[in-house]
């Protein structure tokens, strides 16, 4: 049974003005490992499908497992019942799709070894040889390895004629050591997120390597010194710190639903509302955040988004300056945009789509400049490298950002590795320092796969990216 054509064809019939069903396959596997201990495994398969149905300037959704004939058109006429009811109590005129056509297509992450083809004893084998590593080391108490694998397959249709196969695969490995000596403890961790990748990516990472840095450094942190008082320094910070950083300060506040106050959880609203659009001066001339999700390796990049709008690449900060956002078909209209830049995403198949930060990026510099240059450069600065704790305010301005190794740099060196340390700043202070940033011979990625919004929440996924980059006179500090 054509169960694509089956829904849009009830939908129409019933006088939808607008009609998608998504049929969605997800598979979801964890694997934890606790020092030589294996805590948990899973492997979870998801199948069903979620239709929504516009009708006179409101949604309407509903979802189901069942494949019947019956039971779709059930669904279908749900989803229609709900749309008329919650036109009835509809904002001023309701709301109004942006224009887009249909389109017959497909996509794949691409990928060599699918890793779920991968037997459990290899996975499971690999992670025990990674902790032994680390465990070798007499300071290090607890080794962790969190494995987590996913893979989506997804089939949609429109009433506009669209037909799209969507198959996408990220693949996440994140192992900490905790060093515990001298009446402390300290973590160092090794991830760069989630990766649009098959096996192969983890077979060329050689952990067990890895896993002797992050051991190393979790004892130089444990032993290392804080700063004192808080003061103004230079901050180096490196692409997997940033991640965060960008995450917070400018992803979530260029969301169009945010912005328009829609959707305040989950830390609030934006400062970046409509007016500043254009004139706003979000960073220094040398920032420029790009919005791309036709990103390769990129786990927001899938070809199309759940409005069926294809994948596009725009400057969401140009020189500086605040130039756009992340929007949907039906955010895009609400500040007179014709057209959506295709930032409509749902988890799995019972999740209503909803307006996310696509993959987003810090533009290299466009000077030659490597990190060995950047920190020969600098005289006196803290730099930063991997995530920590962070806390921002209710209109994303003012936050508290953390990290997960640091060094003191004197004199265009380092010199000592730190511990313990925070910065605070705000939009537009924070941006508007950076006076230097790697080229792009040095770009790096970080997916990050748990990004919680909405109600019922989400768990949203997308890539973020950067180069080294200098922040000149901002608030550091040790904290306890």
């Amino acid at each position: 049974m054509d169960f694509l054509s089956l829904a849009m064809d009830t939908a129409k019939s019933l006088g939808a003005d607008y009609a998608d069903i998504r049929i969605q396959k997800s598979y979801t596997e964890m694997i934890y490992l606790r020092n030589l201990s294996l805590k948990n495994t899973s492997l979870n398969e998801i199948y069903g499908y979620g239709i929504r149905v516009f009708k006179d300037g409101a949604w309407g959704f509903a979802h189901n497992n069942v494949f019947t004939t019956d039971e779709v058109n059930k669904t279908v006429k749900k989803a229609f019942a709900i749309a008329k009811e919650s036109g009835r109590v509809k904002y001023d005129n309701g709301l109004v799709l942006a224009h887009e056509r249909g389109y017959i297509d497909s996509y794949k992450t691409p990928y060599c070894v699918d890793p779920f083809g991968v037997p459990l004893s290899e996975k499971v084998e690999l992670m025990m040889e990674v902790n032994k590593t680390m465990l070798n080391y007499a300071e290090i108490k607890l080794a962790v390895f969190m494995l987590e694998c996913r893979k989506d397959e997804k089939l949609f249709a429109s009433t506009l004629g669209s037909r799209l196969d969507i198959q996408t695969v990220y693949i996440e490995p994140t192992i900490t050591a905790t060093a515990v000596a001298e009446g402390d403890s300290q973590s160092r961790t090794y991830s760069h997120g989630g990766q649009a990748k098959g096996w192969e990516w983890i077979q060329g990472l050689n952990l067990t390597e890895r896993a002797v840095q992050v051991a190393e450094e979790a004892i130089l942190k444990v032993r290392a010194d804080s700063l004192g008082a808080e003061e103004r320094k230079t901050l180096l910070l490196d692409p997997n710190h940033m991640a965060l950083t960008m995450h917070e300060s400018v992803g979530h506040p260029t969301e169009l639903d945010r912005v328009l106050g829609w959707e305040a959880d989950f830390a609030g609203i934006s400062f970046a509302t409509p007016e500043k659009l254009g004139n706003y001066q979000y960073g220094s001339k040398i920032v420029n955040f790009v919005a791309d999700n036709t990103l390769e390796g990129g786990i927001a990049t899938a070809g199309y988004d759940d409005d069926g709008v294809p994948n596009q690449k725009w400057y969401i900060i140009k020189d500086g300056i605040l130039n756009e956002y992340g929007n949907t078909r039906a955010t895009a209209p609400l500040i007179g945009n014709k057209m959506s830049r295709g930032c409509n995403r749902a988890t799995n198949y019972f999740d209503f789509p909803i307006n996310r930060i696509p993959n987003l990026y810090l533009e290299p510099g466009k000077e030659k400049l490597s990190p060995a240059e950047l920190i020969a450069d600098t005289e006196d600065g803290v730099y930063i490298e991997g995530r920590g704790s962070f806390s921002i305010d209710q209109h994303r301005e003012n936050f508290q950002f953390g990290g997960d190794m640091f060094w003191e740099i004197k004199n265009g060196k380092k010199v000592r590795p730190l511990k313990k340390i925070l910065y605070k700043s705000n939009n537009p202070e924070f941006w508007n320092s950076v006076d230097a940033i790697c080229d792009e011979r040095f770009f790096q990625t970080f997916g990050v796969t748990n990004c919680g919004k909405g109600q019922p929440g989400q768990r949203g996924r997308m890539t973020h990216g950067g180069t080294l980059a200098r922040f000149r006179d901002i608030r550091v500090g040790g904290s306890q």
